[in-house]
């Protein structure tokens, strides 16, 4: 921290992003004390006091996204449900600072091997689903792109494959060759997992390269995981992180808004 604050004036004046991936939790009535409405004030408190440019949410259900979208007036969301894209099942959105960005051109894929079409893929448990969004700046008029997924909780072959597809995908999506571009998400796997070679050749890892970074863990399953579990990712082209956190204070009403710990990069693009 004390980098941080010796850093923070030299970057002051920069143009930043700043990004946030957060597996939400999908609103489970089983979850005891941890249901979504005894959560969902403290993640928009997160989101208030972090600031986000980017919010990339992993598991939300369309009546957490809508609480979200009508307690966040600054923010709007791109992303539809993984199981019939439009609203069933859960959806990797992206909430977007609408007081600062306009969406310019927007996309879903499915991991899978047919991915312009609702479906499951390879030894996948459950739809997987990659949310795109290509966005300029309000007020600079630059450009960034982001990208969000959630990777299967089961399948093997299902990680492997997906971790082949996204980086094709994405060199599809980005014409805009000199815009930055970040990938967030929940892979559920470790950063060295041989499944993200590919990945690796085109882009970088946040928590790795910022001057100012953790090694926490980022799942926490609800208090009962140990804390080197490190399963969510940020990784990013085109821009340099100066910081990355991993958001497991209890400064947001609550210590556990989720069983996953959000985490956020801060860019200069």
């Amino acid at each position: 921290m004390l980098l941080w604050l010796c850093l923070a004036p030299t970057f002051a004046q920069k143009d930043t992003v700043t990004v946030i991936s957060f597996n939400i939790r999908y609103n489970n009535p089983g979850d005891g004390d941890n249901i979504w409405d005894n959560r969902k004030a403290s993640c928009v408190k997160m989101a208030q006091m972090e600031k986000p440019d980017f919010l990339c949410v992993q598991e939300a259900y369309f009546v957490q996204l809508d609480y979200l979208n009508k307690s966040l007036p600054n923010y709007q969301y791109i992303g539809v449900g993984r199981d019939d894209g439009r609203q069933g099942g859960e959806h990797m959105a992206i909430l977007y600072r609408s007081d600062r960005y306009e969406v310019v051109e927007h996309g879903d894929f499915w991991l899978s091997a047919t991915p312009d079409v609702c479906s499951r893929g390879w030894d996948g448990a459950c739809n997987r689903i990659v949310t795109w969004g290509y966005f300029r700046d309000k007020k600079t008029g630059k450009h960034v792109y982001c990208f969000n997924t959630h990777l299967d909780h089961v399948g093997e072959t299902a990680r492997r494959e997906s971790l082949k597809l996204i980086p094709e995908r994405i060199k599809s999506v980005v014409t805009d060759k000199k815009a930055p571009v970040f990938l967030t998400g929940d892979f559920n796997s470790d950063i060295n997992s041989e499944i993200f070679k590919p990945l690796k050749k085109v882009m970088k890892q946040a928590r790795k390269d910022a001057p100012v970074s953790d090694n926490r863990g980022t799942f926490n399953g609800w208090g009962n995981a140990p804390n080197n579990v490190v399963i969510d990712h940020i990784f990013y082209k085109n821009a340099t992180p100066i910081l990355f956190q991993t958001l497991d204070s209890d400064k947001y009403g609550r210590w556990l808004i989720s069983d996953h710990y959000p985490i956020k990069g801060v860019f200069v693009r």
